[in-house]
């Protein structure tokens, strides 16, 4: 079985999207009966194992070197070559549509995964209306695919809630052998010129406005000393506060895991999250979380592994951690190691999805709308 995925989501400095369609990839590569294709856009055409990068004008270039094409006629042309099995679409605009276009030709199953809840992000960083508008535009495509995932169960819900019937949850996760506490490194905190008893919290992940990084600067300078925060997805390496340092993106996913497991606990005080990959590696590295009760935090994070802290509140966020470090926080990061391995690693998600693709096709060629299934997928 052919997978092709598509999205725009693949710059320098993307997040989770980008992670879900590597940690995919190589899983993938594992398995002999299937084979994946991603399709993103690029400074130049460049072909790469498996990897395709549509170059070309008109583009258009945007902040964290995300690149938007505007010739979607290629596009079109180039995914009907790979002729997949299955197609995938990673973002909500417009090469959702050429997949749609494409899965109709060659009469295969359209997918769609809703990373992000559009909806409620326009509406808090813009207005209510621009919300409304935005939901009904996801209705309008998503109703359309042959199946909508949902990393979590809220966003799951909230599709329903535009009337979207076609959705099915899919959990990200995490790679537990790269996101391990043995890759904790005592030296980190020489490395940073911080004294050893410094209680260093960290957050990694787009420097975006939703996440909230002017309310972590807030909490810490209420905690004060012997509290630092690194803050992992800048350009560069600065110092924001006395005790806030800013690092450069981490694109390797072993020394993003070595700063992790280094640190004493993740805070996360962004409201927008629809999974939160970062929690799940940080809890794989034995990490207690500090996150706020918003978005799909609350299904990943109870008071087994961490504290849930009042949205927009530093004061709230910095009681949670100063309570982490009241109790036991090596028995919290050992249990959200735990939960990690029970429910989050990619080898136990994974395979829930392509038995997913597996079924969709199966469905395709039984309304006979595709050719029947090839000994590959029949053996998925």
């Amino acid at each position: 079985m052919h997978i092709v995925d598509v999205t725009l989501f693949f710059a320098p400095h993307s997040g989770g999207v980008k992670r879900y369609l590597l940690a995919k990839r190589q899983y993938f590569a594992t398995q002999n009966e299937l084979r994946h294709s991603l399709v993103v856009p690029g400074a130049r055409d460049r072909f790469r194992e498996g990897i395709v990068e549509l170059g070309g004008f008109p583009q258009l270039v945007v902040p964290g070197g995300y690149r938007v094409p505007f010739r979607i006629d290629r596009w079109s042309r180039v995914l009907g070559e790979l002729k997949p099995d299955v197609i995938e679409a990673a973002d909500p605009y417009h090469l959702p549509w050429v997949v749609l276009g494409v899965a109709d030709r060659l009469g295969i199953p359209a997918v769609a995964f809703a990373h992000s809840d559009l909806a409620r992000l326009f509406a808090d960083r813009f207005a209510p209306s621009i919300g409304r508008a935005t939901g009904l535009y996801l209705r309008h495509l998503y109703r359309r695919f042959d199946c909508v995932l949902a990393p979590s169960r809220l966003i799951a819900e909230r599709l329903g809630d535009l009337g979207i019937a076609n959705v099915a949850i899919q959990p990200l996760g995490v790679d537990g052998a790269i996101f391990h506490p043995s890759c904790a490194d005592p030296s980190l905190r020489d490395e940073l010129g911080l004294a050893r008893d410094t209680r260093l919290l960290i957050f990694a992940g787009r420097m975006a406005r939703e996440k909230e990084i002017p309310l972590l600067v807030r909490v810490l300078q209420t905690l004060g000393a012997p509290y630092h925060l690194l803050l992992v997805g800048g350009e560069r390496r600065e110092a924001l506060a006395a005790n806030v340092t800013m690092l450069p993106y981490e694109e390797d996913p072993s020394r993003l895991a070595r700063l992790l497991a280094s640190s004493d606990l993740l805070i996360h005080a962004g409201r927008h999250e629809t999974f939160g990959m970062i929690l799940i590696e940080a809890m794989a590295c034995a990490l207690p979380v500090v996150a706020v009760r918003s978005g799909a935090v609350t299904e990943i994070v109870d008071a087994d592994v961490g504290r849930v802290a009042t949205p927009d509140d530093a004061h709230s966020l910095a009681d949670a951690v100063r309570s982490i470090f009241a109790g036991d926080r090596a028995a919290l990061g050992a249990c959200a190691r735990a939960r990690a391995e029970r429910d989050y690693l990619w080898q136990n998600t994974l395979p829930r999805l392509v038995a997913r693709y597996v079924d969709l096709a199966r469905a395709k060629a039984r309304a006979g709308d595709a050719p029947a299934l090839d000994e590959a997928a029949e053996a998925t």
